[in-house]
């Protein structure tokens, strides 16, 4: 929904690093900006894109009313309305209508703890004067991003890094650690940017700060711990609809990013049921020959097919790519290496015509084991001894890429064979070992293995291309099935009934129940573009990557790993399933060429 920028003791020049963070943010809230001065040194600024309330009444910085307590923040607060109605909000007021208004008064009443209570994605800054605190907090599944930069008393906040960036005397290079981590699994490292000093917000943190900057307390949102009920097709289908109510809930137009896979189609085929009258809908396209492997289109026309009035299908092609990818880059905050960010950044362009928020499937692999890599993880947890006893043997026969490479990454820890079955290709010791500090160690075994996607890839790959291919157009971007009861739902789950449902079988049983079996045992497809593809059939297109890729081996390869400097150096040589190396690199030479 909006930019947000804290300057806490930051320079003498306050009012003009503020303003040029604010500015740095527009495009994420282009219907109104502010900044203020809100204490002797304490800048808060905002960027609003008007989804809920759209009279000036809910702008940011947002004061109450005796000028105490003041609020920036970004996403949606979907139980809202609750909340009003628990603090005696008068059900015809204006207050009652905004969630930022909403939310200014329960963190006013409750402060940090009232964190806990909300249900919804953000990212916020509230300060209360009286108390001479500040709280910083990012929402439990890391939808809204949040970076920051600290020396001593001196604190910077931004929704991007390179606003936070611009808050410096000296602005932050590079920092080159961080090509490892990208070349092995796409992005930095979960706490971490690629600029030097500025980290991340981890989803779930709160940071408290007096107005002098001197750090107070950090803490996480409390997630419910009373046990579960058993698992019921009923409880889940119950919990997603009334989070799709919520997610669809807007003043302004809603679309949704139709894929054609099980995720997507349930949430739209369940919105139908409740709204009974079609949203704008968008699905990519490619060219007709490669459309027997890239079916897309052909499922989500079943999915529209009663009316299709609103359905857009976006066709994207290599000069496509080409002719959009310098605005592409400089709008990228951080480089993520997944060809879905280009893929859903072109989508929601043409989607900014049309609608203001961009509803998506985003999580539900996460939650309901859904790649492949979690059902090769299950056959490993069953078949551990054998697999291991004859993976020198394996190892030796030619098979297929994709079970090449899981054959490669086993080794005897789950944990470890995990870390290796989720990044492009077999880590190294030396990267596992850093990996293992964001790895979950609760006793089990496959539960722990979602847990890692979950935290570590929904939160810097799914999530993060959603968000900045979205904002770059001024769009929200949410997901139904992060909704906070449906996490939990599924979280509170014992190994034995995760293991019952992965696959997203709940997912699929809902799809058959409506008649829709062809996209429930549809084979799972990752959302993306033809590389492999293109680099094969296009020799422009596959020249003007590789020359990149060497150009930045040239340039910064002294800093790469031996791994990915010969790698970079050689991008020809790539063979089967390296084609998604080759983008990764080439995502990365391209961001560092503009924004370094």
């Amino acid at each position: 929904m909006c930019g947000i920028s804290l300057l806490i003791n930051n320079t003498p020049e306050g009012s003009s690093s503020i303003q040029k963070m604010m500015r740095a943010n527009h495009h994420r809230g282009p219907d109104a900006s502010g900044f203020e001065q809100v204490a002797e040194r304490v800048w808060l600024a905002a960027n609003r894109l008007k989804i809920l309330d759209l009279t000036s009444f809910a702008n940011q910085p947002l004061w109450n009313e005796e000028k105490s307590c003041v609020l920036a923040w970004n996403g949606a607060i979907y139980n809202y309305k609750t909340l009003g109605d628990q603090l005696n909000f008068d059900d015809f007021s204006q207050e009652a209508n905004s969630d930022s208004a909403v939310l200014l008064a329960w963190l006013t009443k409750y402060g940090g703890s009232g964190i806990n209570d909300l249900k919804g994605m953000f990212a916020l800054v509230f300060i209360n004067l009286h108390e001479g605190k500040i709280i910083i907090a990012r929402d439990i599944s890391g939808e809204k991003p949040l970076y920051y930069i600290n020396e001593k008393q001196k604190w910077a906040f931004s929704s991007e890094a390179r606003a936070v960036r611009l808050s410096q005397i000296e602005s932050p290079t590079i920092d080159t650690h961080q090509f490892t981590n990208f070349f092995y699994t796409r992005h930095s490292a979960p706490d971490q940017s690629f600029f030097q000093g500025i980290k991340q917000l981890l989803p779930g943190q709160i940071i408290s700060i007096d107005l002098n900057g001197n750090l107070l307390d950090t803490s996480v949102i409390t997630k419910n711990t009373t046990p579960s009920k058993t698992f019921t097709q009923t409880r889940f289908e119950s919990i997603l609809k009334d989070s799709i109510r919520k997610t669809f809930h807007s003043d302004r137009p809603v679309g949704m990013l139709l894929s054609g896979g099980a995720d997507s189609s349930l949430v739209y085929s369940m919105y139908l049921e409740e709204k009974q009258s079609p949203c704008h809908t968008y699905t990519a396209t490619f060219d007709s020959k490669y459309h027997q492997k890239y079916s897309d289109p052909n499922f989500s026309k079943q999915i529209v097919s009663k009316d299709d009035r609103l359905h857009h299908e976006i066709y994207v092609d290599p000069k496509i790519i080409k002719d959009s990818w310098n605005e592409y880059i400089k709008s990228l905050d951080q480089p993520v290496g997944d060809s879905a960010s280009i893929l859903s950044w072109i989508i929601a362009k043409e989607a900014k015509k049309h609608v203001s928020v961009l509803v998506s499937g985003a999580g539900a692999d996460e939650l309901f084991g859904g790649y492949q890599r979690h059902a090769a993880f299950l056959k490993y947890m069953k078949y551990h001894s054998l697999l291991l006893c004859f993976q020198p043997i394996l190892k030796k026969i030619p098979l297929p890429d994709p079970i090449s490479k899981l054959v490669q990454g086993i080794q005897a820890s789950p944990r470890d064979s995990f870390l290796n079955f989720a990044a492009l290709s077999k880590l190294p010791e030396s990267v596992i070992h850093q990996q293992r500090k964001w790895y979950p160690d609760s006793g089990d075994t496959y539960k722990d293995a979602l847990s890692f996607d979950r935290n570590y890839y929904l939160v810097n790959d799914v999530l993060k291309i959603h968000d900045n291919a979205c904002m770059a157009h001024g769009i929200e971007g949410r997901s139904p099935f992060l909704y906070k009861e449906l996490i939990e739902l599924i979280t509170q789950l014992s190994e034995k009934e995760l293991i019952q449902i992965s696959g997203k079988k709940p997912i699929k049983s809902a799809l058959v129940e409506r008649g829709w079996k062809s996209i429930a045992h549809r084979k799972k497809f990752g959302f993306g573009l033809p590389l492999q593809e293109w680099l094969a059939d296009d020799e422009v297109f596959r020249n003007w990557i590789f020359e990149e890729i060497k150009m930045m081996a040239n340039t910064w390869g002294k800093y790469f790993p031996l791994e990915m400097k010969n790698f970079c150096q050689h991008p020809d040589r790539a063979r089967g399933r390296e084609f998604l190396l080759i983008w990764n690199m080439f995502i990365l030479a391209s961001w560092l060429k503009t924004h370094a």
